[in-house]
């Protein structure tokens, strides 16, 4: 019941506006389909040919020199907070706001709090209804861009980073079409800018997912069948683990309202609305959110890149954290890269 090697990134697609991205400028592209560039990139550096297409490392240095923050050490003292929402808050700085996928929760994001903590002020909430959130009276989209909203308000910030994945990544979209003002960076992980690009029928997709529920069964009963099916082969025993409780704490109700809500997702024709630099990433193996739904959303959004990450399936952010939380790091505080490469 699906919900929605070495990491390297297999693709960078750069739309305009031209921009500097780490030190590299970004070429301005003059159509769509020309903007993208097909290459093997190694997470450490390296630049292996490619059909004669592959641009100078300069100009990729952003996508090329992902580092490895694995011994980065992060604010080691989460704080659960539990109220109308429910979230997890680690480290100081600039605001992150953590936006969890259709069987997450606030714990999905551990990998990076635990890393990222360092440099940031990582907020990771249970989405209404989910885990220790209460519940809204009807879910849709614009409630979860509002209660994001008042999330915000809740943690006195006024401007966040937002990172989604898969709905999460959805719920980031609304929240920056609804609440501009409140929104600085968007990171865009395995998700959409529509439901039924492939021609699914929303109502036999609704009838799928729900059919263990209609069944009797709880999310506690399903988690690691639907975790395994949609994640690649690198999410070890106690990334799955972590996965799979999380899911577990999902009441049926929400999940119930959650998938009913998925379908209604379309803003194909308004991404062109949002101003906020993001950074989209793929993975190579998904086939809940295949690539080819990524390089849509970052076409159409005015001021985006995509990464795909190589052998990674639909939870990029457990399968592959350690690159997943680099390119979160650089493209966060871009002026950091500077200072990388002049070591």
């Amino acid at each position: 019941m699906p919900m929605s090697g070495p990491h390297a990134t297999g693709e960078s697609v750069r739309s305009h506006p031209a921009r500097s991205v780490g030190g590299a400028r970004t070429g301005r592209m003059s159509a769509p389909g020309s903007a993208e560039v097909r290459c093997d990139l190694s997470i450490r550096g390296g630049l292996a040919a490619a059909d004669g297409r592959c641009p100078r490392r300069d100009q990729l240095r952003y996508v090329a020199t992902v580092p490895d923050p694995s011994d980065a050490p992060g604010d080691a003292t989460p704080t659960d907070v539990d109220g109308p929402l429910a979230w997890r808050e680690q480290g100081a700085g600039d605001a992150v706001l953590f936006l969890h996928g259709l069987g997450g929760s606030r714990t999905s994001w551990e990998p990076q709090l635990a890393r990222l903590s360092d440099a940031f002020r990582c907020i990771a909430w249970d989405m209404p209804g989910y885990g220790a959130s209460a519940p809204v009276e009807v879910l849709n989209f614009t409630a979860i861009a509002d209660a994001v909203a008042r999330l915000l308000d809740a943690v006195a910030v006024e401007r966040a980073h937002l990172v989604g994945e898969s709905f999460g990544g959805m719920q980031a979209i609304h929240a920056a079409l609804r609440h501009p003002d409140r929104v600085d960076r968007l990171v865009l992980a395995n998700t959409s800018p529509a439901f039924g690009l492939d021609g699914t029928d929303p109502d036999m997709w609704r009838t799928a997912r729900l059919a263990p529920l209609d069944a009797g069964l709880t999310p506690a009963d399903i988690a690691e069948d639907v975790l395994t099916a949609v994640a690649g082969s690198d999410l070890g025993p106690d990334l799955l683990a972590m996965r799979v409780a999380g899911f577990a704490r999902i009441p049926a109700d929400a999940l119930r309202a959650a998938v009913e809500c998925l379908p209604s997702h379309n803003v194909l024709d308004r991404l062109a609305e949002i101003a906020a630099p993001a950074l989209v990433i793929a993975g190579e193996l998904d086939a809940e959110t295949p690539v080819a739904y990524s390089r849509i959303l970052a076409h159409r959004l005015p001021n985006a890149e995509l990464v795909v990450l190589n052998s990674v399936g639909h939870l990029a952010v457990s399968e592959a954290s350690r690159a997943f939380n680099g390119l979160v790091r650089r493209f966060l505080v871009p002026e950091a890269l500077h200072h990388a490469d002049r070591k």
